[in-house]
């Protein structure tokens, strides 16, 4: 556990580094703070320690490197996962792929028409790559999906597995889980041409070669062919409950020959994403974004994520062995990571309210003791 820890402290030491000025450094801690208070609002208009203009121009044009960060917070993550690597068979590398809607309201000029409705919703619509690794959980990548006329969600998602680093695919096995809307014959094939296996979700009018839909099957666990693939793959299907008590009977196809029981089993886990896209909205303020620049927008992104990694690794570090509560982790993150922070809001509320305390008959000393 230690060695978790101290892998978050180098990430937070390099990603610190990595601002060109203290001025900066402190913005970087600033919006960390507000991630990582995990109520779900960490918009710069509520931070105490800097300004909202002083930390918007640092999300949308103070010209620090962004790539930079995003490369060693993976670093770390991969560093993470390869101490922690079990012994023996090889592991499972789940490679999660989903898209998700950010709705926004309103008009955002400064995005070149990145809003766009897509399923009924409207927002900002991004397909996520999720590993899933044991114990691990990493949002390792992402892509804005930019409306019709551009690459389609599952040519991105695609893309984004083929950029994989060699040191998880040939560590562990890849298992490739994706929805109903990367169930394209284009984006099987292409996993298939890439050598992994997937799970992947397909809707019920799909037809077969023989010109049926899949609905009109009635045994679990066959091999079929789809029209547009030219190898068989084998079908199953489960029931899923939706929030309203109503059960749903989903599709799914494997590339690999599997028992039924099997690709329900790894069916299900897909839904895993959709636990992380809760906990990055309601929790690290993934959707609040208010920036009207894309740099902005991937910034948030960035810093959302990064704390969300904070708070799970001081999680794992921790000797909390009760359920998540992503509160307590997250101030576990940002006590360890940035205590001078939280002191020196502390020190901020207690000089505001000392008019009040004296008007009480209550004096307030500060002393700094001696260590």
């Amino acid at each position: 556990m230690e060695i978790i820890l101290a892998h978050a402290h180098t990430l937070m030491y390099t990603i610190l580094a990595l601002m060109p000025t203290r001025y900066q450094r402190d913005n970087l801690e600033a919006m960390l703070g507000l991630f990582l208070a995990a109520d779900g609002k960490p918009l710069p208009h509520y931070s105490k320690a800097k300004s909202e203009s002083a930390l918007s121009r640092f999300l949308n044009t103070h010209p620090w490197c962004t790539r930079k960060l995003i490369y060693h917070v993976r670093e770390q993550a991969l560093e993470q996962i390869n101490s922690h690597c079990p012994l023996g068979r090889k592991a499972f590398l789940q490679v999660i792929i989903d898209l998700t809607t950010l709705e926004k309201c309103g008009k955002f000029k400064g995005l070149d028409n990145l809003i766009n409705v897509y399923n009924g919703k409207r927002g900002l619509h991004i397909v996520v790559l999720y590993l899933v690794i044991g114990k691990w959980r990493i949002p390792w990548n992402f892509r804005v999906w930019r409306g019709k006329v551009t690459s389609s969600p599952s040519q991105m998602a695609l893309r984004m597995v083929r950029k994989l680093p060699k040191k998880l695919t040939q560590k562990f096995q890849v298992k490739i889980l994706a929805d109903t809307a990367f169930g394209t014959k284009d984006f099987i094939n292409g996993i298939r041409k890439l050598k992994y296996h997937a799970v992947i979700g397909i809707g019920c009018n799909r037809k077969l070669v023989n010109g049926y839909p899949v609905k009109l099957l009635h045994r679990r666990g066959q091999q079929v062919q789809l029209v547009g693939l030219n190898f068989p793959i084998t079908i199953s299907w489960y029931y899923f409950k939706r929030d309203n008590g109503q059960f749903v009977k989903r599709y799914i196809v494997s590339t690999q020959p599997l028992k039924a029981s099997t690709i329900s089993w790894w069916g299900k886990h897909r839904w895993q994403i959709e636990g992380w896209f809760k906990t990055a909205k309601h929790r690290f303020g993934l959707d609040k974004f208010g920036q009207g620049t894309l740099l902005g927008i991937y910034r948030w992104f960035i810093l959302s994520i990064t704390a969300y990694l904070l708070a799970y690794w001081a999680y794992l570090s921790s000797s909390l062995t009760d359920s998540l509560d992503w509160g307590k982790a997250a101030f576990l993150a940002l006590s360890t990571f940035i205590p001078h922070l939280i002191l020196s809001l502390l020190l901020l509320d207690i000089e505001r309210l000392r008019p009040l305390a004296l008007s009480h008959g209550i004096d307030i000393t500060i002393s700094r003791c001696k260590i």
